[in-house]
């Protein structure tokens, strides 16, 4: 959550990170289009607000999940919903500090990116784990 509420501050505006994405695609095609730049550079940090917040759900569950006791299964659909919920509550008010922020805006399009990568992530470990150890 500290990453991420960093990376929410001008460190992690699009200036910025077009000063590391920029200098690479240029590096490996030199007469590559800015406009080619900018969708790769968004296509980038979409995918890195789906990952992270993914990420931070799986961490949320499994923090919630350390107290269950061993006698109990080990997959729950209300602490999946407690962890999604605490991301998706994260998302918003990781938005709001940003519209706070000159060089950044608050955007519930991201809002709903971090969403989706916090429930694909959380999915996703229920049908490994359906697939793997028959919860």
């Amino acid at each position: 959550m500290s990453l991420i509420f960093g990376m929410s501050s001008d460190a992690g505006s699009t200036q910025n990170t077009s000063r590391i994405i920029g200098p690479i695609l240029r590096w490996f095609t030199p007469d590559i289009p800015d406009e080619t730049i900018q969708g790769i550079q968004l296509v980038v940090r979409k995918t890195a607000h789906f990952t992270e917040y993914g990420i931070l759900a799986l961490l949320l569950w499994r923090a919630r999940r350390r107290s269950i006791e061993a006698s109990e299964k080990p997959w729950r659909w209300s602490q999946a919903g407690v962890a999604l919920a605490a991301t998706v509550l994260f998302a918003i008010t990781d938005e709001w500090h940003q519209s706070f922020v000159p060089s950044r805006e608050g955007s519930l399009r991201d809002v709903l990116i971090d969403s989706a990568g916090a429930t694909a992530a959380l999915v996703g470990l229920w049908w490994l784990g359906r697939r793997f150890r028959k919860w």
